[in-house]
């Protein structure tokens, strides 16, 4: 698979431009091993931190930061980003190398931090360009992918130096009393207030099965897959929302993600990675395979799955809120209502499924 289409960065977006010079000066005098001035590309996306790639001629960086005008610095919070995957990699070796952490502001206007780029190819709605593969040998990327989850959850967040992240217990309470409250504020006329919903997950929320280093956003468009072989994986990215909390929650919020190839059309239209592809697992199998691998058990995951549903529902009404209130003009924003009253009609079909 030599013709497999790499992850790259493209132009950057107007308005949203590096000093170049100053950033230049920091890394020489920070890092070092490099010469010249770089060439900046950047990352599509763009609602979450800004991602630069900085190409030397001897290695590219890359370079992340809040967006413009941040105000809320727990959302982005450059530093803790930093040393969260310093202190994971020993223990967790696809995260990326971090070099170096900058917080003083007044070198390009915000803390930014620089780590290595993982040269290879990112699975999103579609596998990279390039890269054909049978349905076993996507079952042998999905699992992949899967295991990477679960080695995650066994990393030791105490010898890593991470525990002090989590709050105790109680963290799947605190989430599905975090999550409620920010959907009642993000609320808007047109969307579904989501009591049904709501009252489901307070009512029926568990004690946390174990406490644990989670990624909180883990899906195949955030792994990097070795190009010449997609069932291994060279790292996993964007760790802004890692803590230590409940494994099955970040399980949960994943399957949000999972498209299956028989889903009507509007989740079809939201796909953002290949599950739809023969021989990935379906959400089902995803949930077994995980509980096998990692001998947790659990007698229903509706929970779970309804939390993860209900969690990215919450996500898109507060980017709808800010459109509907002209925050934002992003027409890719108009009809997010629509989306989060379907997310809210699925959560509401697997309550009644389940026997809720």
């Amino acid at each position: 698979m030599n013709d497999v289409e790499l992850d790259r960065a493209r132009e950057v977006r107007p308005g949203e431009a590096l000093d170049v010079d100053a950033v230049d000066g920091w890394i020489k005098r920070e890092i070092g091993g490099v010469s010249g001035l770089p060439t900046v590309t950047q990352y599509s996306g763009g609602a979450s931190n800004w991602t630069y790639c900085l190409s030397y001629p001897e290695r590219d960086l890359i370079l992340r930061r809040p967006p413009a005008g941040t105000k809320a610095k727990s959302a982005h919070d450059m530093g803790r980003e930093y040393r969260v995957q310093k202190a994971l990699k020993p223990y967790y070796p696809v995260v990326p190398d971090v070099l170096g952490l900058c917080q003083d502001e007044s070198v390009i206007g915000a803390e930014f931090y620089v780590m290595a780029r993982v040269i290879g190819a990112i699975p999103r709605a579609r596998l990279p360009k390039g890269m054909t593969l049978d349905a076993a040998a996507t079952r042998a990327l999905c699992t992949a992918v899967l295991d990477k989850l679960v080695e995650l959850h066994a990393v030791d967040a105490d010898a890593a130096g991470l525990a002090s992240l989590g709050k105790g217990p109680g963290y799947a309470r605190r989430q599905i009393d975090g999550w409620s409250d920010r959907f009642e504020r993000a609320g808007t006329w047109n969307v579904s207030a989501g009591r049904y919903v709501r009252d489901f997950l307070r009512e029926r929320c568990p004690d946390d099965v174990a406490a644990c280093v989670i990624h909180n956003d883990f899906r195949f468009d955030n792994v990097v897959l070795a190009p010449d072989e997609p069932t291994r994986i060279l790292g996993v990215l964007d760790w802004e929302m890692a803590t230590i909390g409940d494994p099955l929650m970040d399980l949960g919020n994943s399957l949000a993600y999972w498209v299956e190839a028989d889903d009507d059309r509007i989740m079809q239209a939201t796909r953002r990675q290949p599950t739809h592809l023969p021989g990935m697992l379906t959400r089902r199998e995803v949930v077994d395979y995980y509980l096998e691998r990692t001998g947790r058990g659990v007698g229903d995951f509706t929970f779970y799955e309804v939390y993860g549903l209900f969690r990215l529902a919450v996500i898109a009404q507060q980017i709808y809120y800010r459109y509907h209130h002209k925050q934002t003009r992003n027409p890719a924003f108009r009809h997010f209502w629509l989306l989060v009253n379907y997310i809210l009609w699925r959560c509401r079909g697997r309550i009644r499924a389940a026997g809720g």
